[in-house]
């Protein structure tokens, strides 16, 4: 068993990060059958209800499947994975379709109440979501491309604009890791547009930006 003890503090984080390297290690391969409840109790020195917590957490993200009364099985090797297994067909749509409602008004409001000091920020995700990209760092450069979009909203400088796009960060870089992984092409999408009518203030080219790759996601959705 690929597992140790863990400590008092902290103990669902400690399980989810063992049980996370396992995974990752191959150590529990996709597809396979993780050890039984009581096992994982006794491996790792903590309560039924820890070891729940830390499936469910993990099912949650795509890793685990639970199969009433056959077991857990391991489903992904990372979020990535888990998030394009998750997230296709309809329910991408429905995502794409609520992120350009939000995008488009983040983006029209950014232009005109930005900072300096965000600007630095967008630019310095965009410039690490390119290299990512362009170097088929998918991992780092889906997760940089979902904070460049949420950072992108949090420049509207409208606090339940913002909390709402906050709420749907899974469900954002699930759909960015689902396009990237099944539509390679679409990894270098260029986000230069809507960074520079940002810079520019120019509110209007801003929002055009932000709604015309995700116009492009959806119909490319539609040919499918």
């Amino acid at each position: 068993m690929p597992l140790a003890t863990t400590r008092r503090a902290g103990l669902v984080d400690q399980v989810i990060e063992q049980m996370r390297t396992a995974i990752a290690n191959a150590e529990w391969k996709v597809g396979e059958r993780i050890p039984t409840e009581p096992e994982l109790v006794t491996a790792l020195g903590v309560g039924r209800n820890t070891v729940r917590e830390a499936v469910r957490a993990l099912a949650h993200a795509g890793l685990l499947e639970v199969r009433q009364g056959d077991g857990t099985f391991v489903r992904a090797t990372s979020e990535f994975s888990g998030a394009v297994r998750r997230l296709a067909g309809t329910e991408l749509r429905d995502v794409l379709q609520v992120r350009r409602t939000l995008e488009v008004e983040g983006a029209r409001l950014a232009a005109t109440h930005r900072t300096d000091e965000e600007l630095g920020e967008l630019t310095a995700l965009l410039d690490v979501r390119e290299r990512s990209m362009q170097a088929k760092d998918y991992e780092i450069g889906v997760d940089k491309d979902a904070e460049f979009h949420l950072a992108v909203v949090r420049c509207s400088h409208n606090a339940l604009l913002a909390e709402l796009y906050q709420g749907l960060t899974e469900v954002v870089r699930a759909s960015v890791a689902s396009t990237v992984r099944t539509t390679p092409n679409k990894a270098n999408i260029d986000h230069r547009g809507l960074l520079n009518a940002i810079r520019d203030g120019d509110a209007e080219r801003a929002a055009a930006e932000a709604a015309g790759f995700l116009d492009e996601l959806l119909a490319d959705l539609d040919t499918k």
